[in-house]
């Protein structure tokens, strides 16, 4: 059997068009200094990206997120117990408002 681990790096080679480009923002402390990690396992699940000395979750969603909406507040809510904070953003918001979204994720990093 597959550890979570194993499939976090498996997903780390395969990242999609969207999270490529917000991967080269975060990474190398390049946005505010914060460390990010990239398909980061936490529990059972894997966070497509994640700040955490601020426990910050932040997810990139396609049209298939749609249709996963009860596993979505699931996992939403069990990172919640767990002190992460997790921010959504579609993967058209990026490329259409880039600026916008790197602000966002500025705010909530530090709003410890």
């Amino acid at each position: 059997m597959k550890t979570i681990t194993h499939h976090a790096r498996t997903l780390r080679r395969s990242l999609t068009r969207e999270e490529q480009r917000l991967w080269y923002m975060l990474r190398d402390r390049r946005f505010a200094r914060y460390k990010f990690r990239r398909q980061h396992p936490v529990g059972r699940y894997i966070l497509d990206f994640a700040c955490c000395a601020v426990r910050l979750a932040i997810e990139l969603d396609g049209g298939q997120h749609a249709c996963r909406v009860e596993y979505d507040r699931r996992r939403e809510a069990w990172l919640r117990t767990q002190g992460w904070r997790v921010i959504h953003f579609w993967n058209n918001q990026l490329w259409e408002n880039e600026e916008a979204v790197m602000e966002a994720i500025l705010e909530a990093l530090e709003m410890r």
